[in-house]
């Protein structure tokens, strides 16, 4: 029989299996935790956007790598939460080239949804905005890639996969060079790539789009 734990988030009282992820737990009954890389179901996740901020006894500590394990009290807006939750939107917004209007993310762009919650503007005002070069990479013959809208997440490199079981997708470069790289594909897999799409569907912020010309 599978074990049972309860848990006091905001003084609301939720059970959960044991060994579920906390952010998922939280995310499950309706309570909302800031989040760009996780993926239900998909493994541990990178724990690269730092977002998912919670306090357990005074600790904070992200979410996504939090496993429950015994009762819990977690608190979700603490002003320690929210002051690192803010601090890392903020430096995701510095090297994001901000704009809504011509994105095909808008108005369902995940970090539109995380700014407008943590009460933020787009555009921070304490960072200098660093962009990458060049700011399209259309060496896929499918899709191209916008680095200066990328969060990288890491969801479409987890989620891609060809039938062989073999990724067509890695993280390349290092630091604040850091890309996504579609280095694995070619005429032998292209067919398995051209079927998928997971890459287009999942991505949060409208960083990787169908060419024009694509079918």
């Amino acid at each position: 029989m599978e074990s049972k734990i309860r848990l006091i988030v905001d003084n609301r009282e939720i059970e959960v299996p044991e060994g579920t992820v906390l952010l998922e737990a939280c995310l499950d009954h309706g309570i909302f935790i800031p989040n760009l890389c996780f993926l239900k179901d998909q493994g541990d996740p990178d724990a690269s956007c730092r977002l998912c901020f919670v306090e357990i006894e005074g600790q904070v500590v992200p979410s996504c790598t939090t496993k429950v394990t015994g009762p819990l009290v977690v608190k979700t807006d603490t002003p320690a939460v929210r002051t690192l939750q803010k601090s890392a939107l903020r430096f995701l917004l510095s090297v994001h080239y901000v704009d809504c209007a011509r994105c095909p993310a808008n108005k369902k762009c995940a970090l539109q949804d995380i700014a407008k919650f943590l009460g933020l503007g787009l555009k921070p005002k304490r960072l200098e905005q660093l962009l990458k070069e060049p700011a399209i990479i259309d060496d896929h013959p499918l899709v191209n890639y916008f680095p200066n809208r990328c969060v990288l997440c890491g969801r479409c490199v987890r989620l891609c996969r060809t039938k062989e079981g073999r990724a067509l997708m890695s993280f390349s470069k290092r630091g604040f060079e850091t890309v996504i790289s579609f280095y694995g594909v070619n005429e032998e897999n292209m067919p398995d790539c051209g079927d998928c799409g997971k890459c287009l569907e999942i991505c949060p912020v409208g960083a990787i789009v169908l060419k024009p010309s694509a079918p």
